[in-house]
């Protein structure tokens, strides 16, 4: 494997360089040999399929035509998008003839290891290329001959189109990723997507930076000054709109203001979806449903915890306790309280009167996303283009020395200039 860390390091430094037009022309052949190789794509998945596994896994493994023309559309989408490497963001004037300048560029070799959806294989691969980076892939074994098709489908699709060799690598093993962990020299990023067990079990065992990407306990949160019929709309979307995604809301909070009233209606329509409810004291009591053994459960499912607070600082004191830092809503009508909500609950989305679900690369127009980050450094929430860029700074002189200004003989100017 190190001689594809390698290759893959010397893939960055061209990668770099490519223009926009470039790495377009590859996204775009991309697109064709998708379409075309898709019998090969199908194939693979009916194969992987074929695997006993839980019924909400088999919905994360299928990708059939539906998820190729997403992911396609997703891949036209970056197109369309502004090259993020080579944008000048500080530009300022040291002195008279001596320039600074902040340019964005690559990160560099990436690794990324993620769950059972073959589609975010293609999404990786696509968002690493347009920043300029080399990438190694890992995704969950189950998945492993989907993968192996459109890995090997992109990377020979990027190649023929003039990306240069080593710049896409696909891991198929757990001795993989360990290796992967120890190649510091070679690999500049990891991104692991999956539980929290699981993130933090690999930033203990490599020293090459890791960009967290947790579990997703979300919440919403239903304040006594809501519109219930907008509420219920949300509640269901938010639960039930794709279940087994880090972004579908896990627990409901219900104002004690709206215990006779909204709160019967939620839980008929989760009922009625098939909705299994978790809850507090009070929920158990009066709806006989089982009680929560831990607030802090991703259940990925058709399962949800009801919680009723005392107000708005309970549900905010509730969320920054239990949640994991990813995706929290407050429905209100309220501007002062969603104000509070969104100020003071410490999560990378915070939102009002909409569904967690929208917490998505592709939704906030990034194009597509390697994962959504829960950490606060360099990147946070969903990570499109702008969360695979880092910056160097260029410094122009004309035999400019430093001894001129520690002698006091020049002085800095230090004058800030548009970009």
């Amino acid at each position: 494997m190190i001689e594809e860390a390698r290759s893959a390091k010397l893939a960055s430094h061209v990668l770099a360089t490519l223009d926009e037009e470039a790495k377009n022309k590859a996204l775009l052949a991309i697109c064709d040999a998708l379409k075309k190789n898709s019998k090969k794509i199908f194939e693979a998945n009916d194969e992987d399929l074929r695997n006993d596994c839980a019924e909400t896994l088999k919905k994360r493994l299928k990708f059939k035509e539906e998820k190729l023309e997403d992911s396609i559309s997703g891949i036209k989408a970056l197109v369309g998008l502004e090259d993020p490497i080579g944008r000048t963001t500080l530009h300022t004037t040291l002195d008279d003839g001596l320039e600074l300048y902040r340019v964005t560029c690559p990160i560099g070799v990436i690794g990324v290891i993620f769950e059972s959806r073959p589609d975010a294989l293609v999404q990786i691969a696509s968002l690493c290329l347009k920043s300029g980076n080399s990438v190694f892939l890992k995704g969950g074994s189950e998945a492993l001959n989907t993968n192996k098709a459109l890995a090997d489908i992109i990377y020979e699709a990027g190649v023929k189109a003039g990306l240069p060799e080593g710049w896409l690598n696909l891991l198929t093993t757990r001795a993989d990723v360990n290796e992967m962990l120890k190649m510091s020299d070679y690999i500049d990023l990891i991104i692991p997507r999956g539980s929290n067990e699981f993130v933090q079990y690999i930033m203990a065992n490599t020293s090459i930076p890791v960009l967290g990407h947790a579990d997703g306990v979300c919440h919403t949160y239903f304040n006594e000054f809501c519109d219930q019929d907008l509420a219920l709309k949300v509640a269901i979307d938010a639960k039930t709109q794709y279940v087994s995604v880090c972004n579908c809301t896990e627990t409901f909070l219900v104002d004690k203001a709206l215990e006779s009233s909204f709160l019967q209606h939620l839980v008929v329509a989760l009922a009625k979806a098939n909705v299994k409810i978790y809850g507090d004291d009070y929920m158990a009591g009066r709806f006989n449903c089982e009680k929560v053994s831990n607030w802090h459960t991703e259940y990925l499912d058709y399962k949800v915890s009801i919680k009723v607070v005392d107000g708005i600082d309970e549900a905010i004191e509730h969320i920054n306790t239990y949640g994991s830092g990813h995706t929290d809503a407050i429905i209100t009508e309220n501007e002062e309280l969603a104000e509070k909500f969104m100020q003071s609950v410490d999560s990378a989305s915070v939102m009002v009167n909409c569904s967690t679900r929208f917490a998505d690369g592709f939704r906030y127009g990034f194009g597509a996303e390697v994962g959504i980050s829960t950490s606060k450094i360099h990147a946070r929430g969903p990570v499109g283009l702008e969360g695979l860029v880092s910056y160097k700074y260029r410094l122009i002189g004309h035999g400019d020395i430093v001894g001129d200004y520690a002698s006091g003989a020049k002085k800095f100017k230090h004058i800030k200039r548009k970009v």
